[in-house]
């Protein structure tokens, strides 16, 4: 193949990657952005409600070690692998419309949607890598922002209607377009089988020193990321009910698109910045900013729109700009025959984390209120800073980001 033909045929498939990426991946905040409306027809308990994004989490950890154990991305093409995927979870997301929220199908239902999307969100990352030129930081950046961009979406169709199966509905059908749009997505020169996981080495992830502070970094980043997505909607909305009534200046669905949807061009700016001043640079600065803006959004509460968004916003970008560092960090200090192992010992934790603070914070609204509520996700940002500030001074940082640290 030609240079030409090759940058054509890299151009091409990133971008029908990035779509297919973005479009699979609206599924997972499906029922989350229905909360709403759910509350309108049915009582439903903050276990419920938590369980409504709690379920995928559980699923993708499901998905991610089986996928890891039958070396999934490996034995397939990835290309097949994520088609079936994005096609079943969309199929998942659009049967749960057949039931009331309150059914256990429900939850059974986002279970599956989250174990399907453990072939889409990695799967994407692997065939993004094969197309790299010393610009891996930016690609995988890329990649995350697409996800985060999904992430968002349904909060994007919550205003075409009043019935809490709209955004299911949109979200399946995207799913299933990304199913489609894989198909125009050729793989890259740098093809290479991933290490295989191997589950007796998986406690390496915490005997070695750099590996374990890289770990508690990732778990202080998650233990603030995905609760954060969950719940800013429901506090965006309860805050603007309480200033302007029925009549907002903006709706709470369109600015908690807005907030989490900023977080893409947080990842396009932390992947370029790490690649250039280093990996726990990056992390360090965004998960300082990030954790203040946890600490001070609860102030905002009830306070001027523009306020309440220019935090959330804020926030948005600085929450996610870190986290596709933290799995090229462990990459760069795992030994090679296990690197399989340990991003998935590393991403398996990470989401099993994210259901004590999605369960917890409904809880933590009802103790405390919203003024002090968000300040509980700011431990994950604190113990991440430590942790990153203690790898920066190990001499084993050396490895990061071509020792750029």
């Amino acid at each position: 193949m030609s240079a030409s033909a090759d940058a054509t045929a890299r151009t091409r498939s990133l971008i029908f990657l990035l779509l297919a990426q973005v479009t699979a991946m609206t599924t997972w905040f499906a029922t989350t952005a229905s909360l709403a409306a759910m509350r309108q027809g049915w009582t439903l308990t903050p276990f419920q409600e938590g369980l409504m994004t709690s379920s995928v989490q559980a699923g993708f950890v499901g998905g991610t070690l089986t996928s890891a154990l039958l070396s999934a991305a490996d034995r397939y093409d990835p290309r097949n692998l994520f088609m079936t995927a994005a096609a079943i979870a969309g199929i998942a997301c659009l049967l749960v419309i057949l039931f009331e929220p309150t059914d256990v199908a429900v939850p059974m239902l986002r279970f599956a949607t989250g174990f399907c999307l453990a072939g889409v969100y990695p799967v994407g990352m692997k065939m993004a890598a094969t197309w790299a030129k010393g610009d891996l930081g930016l690609l995988i950046g890329l990649l995350v922002g697409a996800v985060t961009l999904g992430s968002a979406m349904p909060h994007l169709f919550v205003p075409l209607g009043l019935d809490w199966r709209v955004p299911c509905i949109v979200a399946g059908v995207c799913a299933l377009i990304g199913a489609v749009l894989i198909r125009w997505v050729d793989l890259g020169p740098n093809r290479a089988p991933a290490p295989p996981f191997r589950l007796a080495n998986a406690t390496e992830a915490f005997r070695r020193r750099p590996l374990r502070l890289a770990n508690l970094g990732y778990f202080g980043h998650m233990w603030e990321l995905y609760a954060m997505w969950a719940w800013i909607g429901t506090f965006l909305g309860a805050s603007f009910a309480l200033r302007y009534g029925a009549s907002p200046p903006i709706g709470a669905s369109i600015a908690t698109f807005l907030v989490i949807a900023s977080g893409a061009i947080g990842c396009l700016a932390g992947g370029w910045a790490a690649d250039r001043i280093g990996r726990t640079a990056v992390t360090i600065a965004s998960l300082a900013v990030s954790g203040t803006c946890a600490l001070i959004m609860g102030f905002a509460y009830g306070g001027p729109a523009w306020l309440i968004l220019l935090i959330g916003i804020i926030w948005g970008v600085t929450v996610v700009s870190d986290s596709a560092q933290f799995s090229a960090s462990v990459t760069e200090l795992s030994d090679r025959t296990l690197v399989g192992t340990m991003l998935t010992v590393q991403t398996c934790i990470g989401f099993l984390l994210t259901l004590v603070t999605i369960h917890v914070m409904p809880y933590v609204v009802t103790g405390l209120g919203w003024t002090y509520a968000f300040m509980i996700l700011a431990i994950g940002p604190a113990i991440g800073m430590w942790a990153m500030a203690r790898l920066r001074a190990d001499p084993a940082s050396e490895k990061l980001a071509g020792g750029r640290r």
